[in-house]
């Protein structure tokens, strides 16, 4: 196998990568200076050796604890559980949520063999119990099927402890159109409403 065919081959395992964006970046790549391949190379390199996951709330960081769980502005009361680091990235870029984060690493998926054990389940419990202060635990798994299992199961985990316990609405999109959404996302939407007086 060539080396041109070796990186497409590796660029295709991507997530979101097929074949022919990966050969396009693949030439892409070889038009450039030698340099920037270079770069591209050991940026990944220092990530793979650098990044690891957050003691505390198991989000990637290169300092452990990380940023958010040492930073003394935010929100101790409030802990939002989420499925993966890039979930933690996404609801930071809306730059709405002080309080700070526990990171499952994936969902309950029993086709898959994927139990509470698989999950940071037991670190969430402590975190919980342990009076760090936590008075409430926002669940923001995705609104998929294994999501709403986990989301259901941390629930009933979480009873015991007497932390208020509330989960994400789901809905229709801001800038959405009734006419297009589907049904059960305006079910979704119906059932996550909110008394107008509550709104921002």
């Amino acid at each position: 196998m060539s080396a041109i065919e070796d990186l497409v081959t590796e660029l295709a395992q991507l997530p979101g990568i097929g074949r022919k964006t990966a050969q396009r970046l693949t030439f892409y790549l070889l038009k450039q200076p030698a340099e920037t391949a270079a770069r591209l190379a050991e940026a990944i390199q220092r990530v793979r050796e650098r990044v690891t996951s957050c003691g505390v709330c198991g989000t990637l960081t290169d300092v452990d604890p990380c940023a958010i769980c040492t930073d003394p502005r935010r929100d101790a009361t409030l802990l939002c559980v989420v499925e993966e680091a890039s979930d933690v990235a996404a609801i930071e870029r809306a730059g709405r949520f002080r309080g700070r984060y526990h990171v499952l690493g994936g969902r309950l998926s029993p086709l898959e063999g994927v139990g509470p054990e698989a999950l940071r389940v037991d670190p969430l419990l402590a975190r919980v119990a342990n009076g760090a202060g936590v008075c409430e635990v926002i669940i923001a798994t995705n609104p998929s099927m294994e999501g709403e299992v986990t989301a259901t199961y941390l629930q009933q985990a979480l009873k015991p402890t007497g932390v208020r316990v509330t989960r994400i609405a789901r809905g229709l999109p801001v800038g959405g159109d009734l006419e297009y959404a589907d049904g059960v996302t305006i079910a979704q939407a119906l059932l996550a409403r909110r008394d107008m007086s509550e709104a921002d």
